[in-house]
């Protein structure tokens, strides 16, 4: 079940405090985004570079439907023991290789009715609960993408927004009193079924990440090659073989992409070609259009001489 929020709902009068832990692209431009429109935010930033140009110069949001460069005062904490807890929220914008310490860390920053938040590709909910608990642990999947293109700028690289849902499965006031304070950055789908939401990404990630990883270029020009769109389609269908073994049932990912009916069938894996083959590319050449920009986490994990997230997406499967 599922349903989309009214934007127009303002939940409690009060201003929940929220934690972004992570100042990567999506943390970046997420906690920007929500300074900008009011909320009452800090950031968790260990790297001295970013953490220093933030509190020099704001947040530099780039990209279309951003607020531009947002000032800051006070909002930066280096480290979890300096934090100005409780908080009703904690958002986990690290790289999935650090969610579960990051998790630790601020667990005890929770306030008695706070939720911690995974906005990580994967299914980082699951190892998050083994810390905070399952009714503790909410989910963000996140349908937009962002950069950071130096300590301080981030670029938000294609529209979206989110679907929020919590690990113990029916909606409950936590989650529906965060989404109209995500909508500021993207408009919010509420869920039921989270992992549903959560392995149709993660259907896509295996295949759009590692691509773009091995491709070492944007998803705009990668997808354009039929080769790779062939393999980013047989990489989706085993994700959706193992999720249909696993008893999960899929939710369809943006409103459109049905990774059910976008899977190969027996015959499209014998056939050079057919009407739902050429259908299914076509759906891969659009995705390419629209997320052009996209250059993989992965890859720029490599690039900074950290260790990519693949265990946590194709290892996950």
């Amino acid at each position: 079940m599922s349903a989309d929020t009214d934007s127009t709902s303002q939940g409690s009068t009060d201003r929940p405090r929220i934690l972004v832990v992570g100042a990567g692209g999506i943390g970046g431009v997420l906690a920007g985004t929500l300074l900008a429109a009011g909320h009452q935010v800090e950031v968790l930033c260990r790297g001295a570079a970013t953490a220093n140009a933030i509190e020099a110069h704001g947040f530099r949001l780039r990209g279309s439907n951003t607020p531009g460069t947002v000032p800051t005062h006070e909002v930066v904490i280096r480290r979890p023991e300096n934090a100005r807890g409780p908080y009703d929220y904690v958002l986990l914008a690290t790289q999935p290789t650090d969610v579960e310490q990051a998790a630790r860390s601020t667990a005890a920053l929770l306030g008695p009715e706070g939720r911690m938040v995974c906005l990580q590709n994967g299914l980082c909910e699951l190892r998050v609960a083994e810390v905070v608990g399952r009714e503790r642990t909410l989910g963000a999947v996140v349908s937009w993408g962002a950069s950071a293109l130096e300590p301080g700028v981030f670029e938000r690289t294609s529209s979206g927004g989110f679907t929020l849902g919590s690990l113990a499965g029916p909606l409950e006031p936590s989650v529906e009193r965060l989404a109209p304070i995500l909508e500021a950055a993207g408009r919010v789908k509420l869920t039921e079924n989270l992992l549903g939401a959560r392995w149709s990404k993660l259907a896509i990630n295996c295949a759009i990440s590692s691509i773009g990883t091995l491709g070492r270029n944007r998803l705009g020009a990668l997808m354009r090659h039929r080769f790779v769109r062939r393999l980013a389609l047989e990489v989706m269908s085993e994700v959706v073989a193992v999720a249909r073994q696993e008893g999960v049932e899929l939710e369809v990912v943006s409103g459109t992409l049905d990774l059910e009916w976008l899977a190969l069938t027996p015959r499209e894996r014998r056939v050079r070609g057919s009407k739902g083959l050429l259908a299914k590319h076509a759906v891969l050449l659009a995705v390419g259009a629209r997320y052009r920009r996209l250059r993989s986490s992965m890859l720029r994990a490599i690039e900074r001489g950290q260790a990519p997230a693949v265990d946590f997406l194709n290892g996950e499967v």
